[in-house]
């Protein structure tokens, strides 16, 4: 081969090498480009559905659907009454002569006219499709107050009420409106502690249909609950809660998963967090369905005041039983032990009797007397296990209509 055949075919090699390598390097820059692409696409796809995972997720947490379905039932009470107008007060010459008319807000006078002030609020939930209402009785306590309701799309009603119970700080007010959105009630009998529940309300009387979450902290417990204005009762058989229940809550529905009214928001521990209180809807039923088919509160009454019994009082005052409700006349005069002409004075109850048992269940802290009798209807017949002067005895009553 000749020297020029040599310089003709290293030319060609060294051509070849160049042209592979620029083709080798562009495929190499059109697949990492195309891989990019891929990569990109592939995270948008994988975005895609995450976000799509997330919103399915949301969508089937059962306290978004319960939200969802309670909402609409659950109201705003608004309280309004006619107050004296306050007018800018006379201002002293001697502070007039240095600051003129600017401290007139500092010397307020009442004038002859009145106008509307809200003066409180709370929650409630509806239980009929034409405007029956449940809320606390402390929420609608003042009898020359305007009461108006505000439903969870903005539409306002006056509101009348039918029903105030202080026995379990219930009431029932009525709106006239159709085809309202309603809350079913559940059965607070079976509830465990641990179990999760939903309140809903009006938090502070400012922010509508306010959400909180909690279990179910215990059962039975007694509180003195006040209104804060110089008015307190003692209410029994609650539900504790750790959901946020707030002022302005009063009134609205404490939920179970299944959306079902168990409890009435009614009060809270002062000083303390996450301790809120409801009254078990079983212990109302009764009254509720009184005024849904009457119009009216109708209550079985007894006719005994009493305390329950703990170890601690039997200890002190050597009774011989360390449950039960010790019949037993109030500190204030009039505050008998037995009302005259009661279903307990008719049953031949008396003062210092212990009651033991009700239809055959233990009278003590987790099952106080009074919500047993709230339990039961005008008419029915209870029976007792008494211990009376040291011996027991079986006693059947006839519970009547309080009056």
């Amino acid at each position: 081969m000749s020297n020029q055949e040599k310089q003709i075919y290293a030319f060609i090699l060294a051509a070849t090498i160049v042209v592979s390598i620029i083709v080798g390097g562009l495929a190499g820059f059109l697949a990492a480009q195309s891989v990019t692409k891929s990569q990109s696409f592939f995270n948008g796809v994988n975005n895609l559905i995450n976000n799509g995972k997330v919103v399915a997720e949301a969508e089937a947490d059962p306290v978004v659907k319960v939200v969802e379905q309670a909402s609409p039932a659950v109201v705003s009470i608004i309280v309004t009454k006619d107050l004296p107008k306050i007018n800018q007060g006379q201002i002293p010459d001697i502070f007039r002569q240095f600051f003129g008319d600017s401290l007139g807000n500092l010397f307020p006078s009442e004038s002859d006219e009145t106008q509307k002030q809200e003066i409180g609020g709370g929650s409630g939930f509806i239980i009929s499709a034409d405007g029956l209402i449940v809320t606390n009785k402390h929420v609608v306590a003042d009898e020359e107050a305007d009461y108006t309701v505000l439903l969870n799309d903005g539409n306002k009603y006056p509101a009348k009420v039918l029903a105030r119970d202080p026995l379990n700080d219930l009431a029932v007010i009525k709106i006239e409106a159709k085809d309202l959105s309603i809350l079913e009630f559940g059965d607070s009998g079976s509830i465990k502690v641990g179990q999760k529940v939903i309140a809903i309300g009006n938090a502070l009387g400012e922010f509508r249909n306010t959400v909180s979450t909690g279990v179910v902290s215990g059962l039975a417990r007694s509180i003195t609950a006040s209104d804060g204005l110089f008015s307190s009762e003692q209410l029994v058989g609650l539900i504790q809660t750790d959901a946020s229940i707030n002022p302005g809550n009063s009134g609205g529905p404490l939920l179970n998963i299944a959306g079902q009214v168990i409890g009435i928001n009614v009060a809270i521990a002062q000083g303390a967090q996450n301790v809120g209180f409801a009254i078990p809807i079983d212990q109302v039923k009764n009254t509720i369905e009184s005024v849904k088919k009457d119009g009216r509160l109708i209550r079985a009454f007894l006719g005994v005041r009493y305390v329950m019994i703990t170890p601690e009082l039997a200890k002190t005052n050597s009774l011989n039983y360390d449950y039960g409700a010790l019949i037993l006349r109030g500190e204030k005069l009039g505050e008998l032990a037995i009302t005259p002409g009661s279903p307990a004075d008719k049953a031949g109850l008396k003062e210092n009797s212990i009651i033991l048992e009700v239809d055959g269940k233990k009278i003590d802290k987790d099952n106080p007397l009074a919500p047993i009798v709230a339990k039961h209807k005008p008419g029915d017949v209870i029976k007792l296990k008494v211990s009376e002067a040291g011996k027991e005895k079986n006693i059947s009553v006839t519970l009547e209509e309080a009056k």
